[in-house]
């Protein structure tokens, strides 16, 4: 894990397709991603909800400014990526947080991912259509 940098205490955050960079420093709640407001980037108040959650339970919100670099997957998957980094660059910032973060279960990587297509059916799962005569 990287430690304090010229742009403050770094997590890199994984979901599904997505990878998250995520830069923390002491602030005023600023939360950026690519070079966007989090309200311009994210349109689900969900999505919204999904990145806070790291600083509702450390009620640190408000007080640490966020940048964020994500590329991959759909907007969900990012969410649950910035969600992942931002609770690694947490236990950077200070490692007093690192319990708290563990048991709400926010520095465990989601390992879900779609399932691969078969050879011989049309999907992951799906079958294609049986006839009896």
């Amino acid at each position: 894990m990287a430690t304090a940098t010229d742009k403050g205490f770094y997590g890199t955050g994984r979901r599904k397709e997505a990878t998250a960079r995520v830069w923390i420093r002491p602030g005023t709640g600023v939360v950026i991603i690519n070079g966007r407001d989090i309200n311009v980037y994210f349109g689900r108040e969900t999505s919204k909800m999904v990145l806070n959650q790291p600083l509702d339970v450390l009620e640190q919100k408000g007080k640490i400014d966020i940048e964020v670099n994500v590329r991959g997957g759909g907007l969900s998957g990012q969410a649950g990526a910035i969600r992942h980094g931002l609770a690694r660059a947490l236990c950077n910032y200070n490692p007093d947080f690192r319990p708290s973060l563990k048991k709400a279960g926010f520095l465990t990587r989601d390992a879900r991912a779609v399932e691969r297509k078969k050879y011989g059916q049309p999907g992951a799962r799906r079958r294609f259509q049986f006839s009896k005569r």
